[in-house]
């Protein structure tokens, strides 16, 4: 195997190697959320909601943060873990990723791939920045579509609380 082992998970079943890391392959189903550090109102509600799904599927659940290199930060997936645990108790089959990034919605397609996500549960602020991003490219994008194809992955955006 050649590449380069970044970190190694406790995640059970087979191992194999993607983009030089070591990535998991599980029979069930995953389900990533990308949130702020520390925790927003609505990242809490966007992970409420990631919560709930990946308990309804019994599925893994990858809490993720990208530390933008332009913001200077540092966090730690500890910092992350104990903000999540301090709000929502502690998570069975959860996991909890930092990367660091100049895009996040860049960052957040790469760890959904390398997860092999099943579900990506976004926020309906990171919607719009994603439809920001890709108007830039398309003239009337499709966020979700172009998830779904890129990926191949079901997508729930989170309402706003007034909604």
């Amino acid at each position: 195997m050649a590449g380069e082992v970044v970190s190694i998970s406790t995640r059970p079943e087979r191992l194999y190697l993607v983009d030089r890391r070591l990535s998991f392959v599980t029979d069930s189903e995953v389900v990533v959320v990308p949130v702020r550090y520390p925790l927003s109102d609505h990242s809490k509600r966007t992970l409420r909601r990631a919560i709930e799904i990946a308990g309804e599927r019994e599925a893994s659940l990858t809490v993720l943060h990208i530390d933008l290199y332009q913001q200077g930060k540092n966090v730690t997936r500890t910092d992350l873990k104990r903000a999540v645990e301090r709000t929502f108790g502690h998570l069975e089959n959860a996991r909890y990723v930092v990367r660091d990034g100049f895009l996040v919605e860049e960052s957040i397609l790469e760890e959904a791939a390398s997860e092999g996500a099943d579900v990506v549960v976004i926020g309906h602020k990171q919607h719009g920045r994603w439809r920001r991003m890709l108007n830039a490219l398309f003239d009337d994008p499709d966020v979700e579509r172009y998830l779904r194809d890129r990926l191949d992955v079901e997508i729930v955006t989170v309402a706003p609380p007034d909604a």
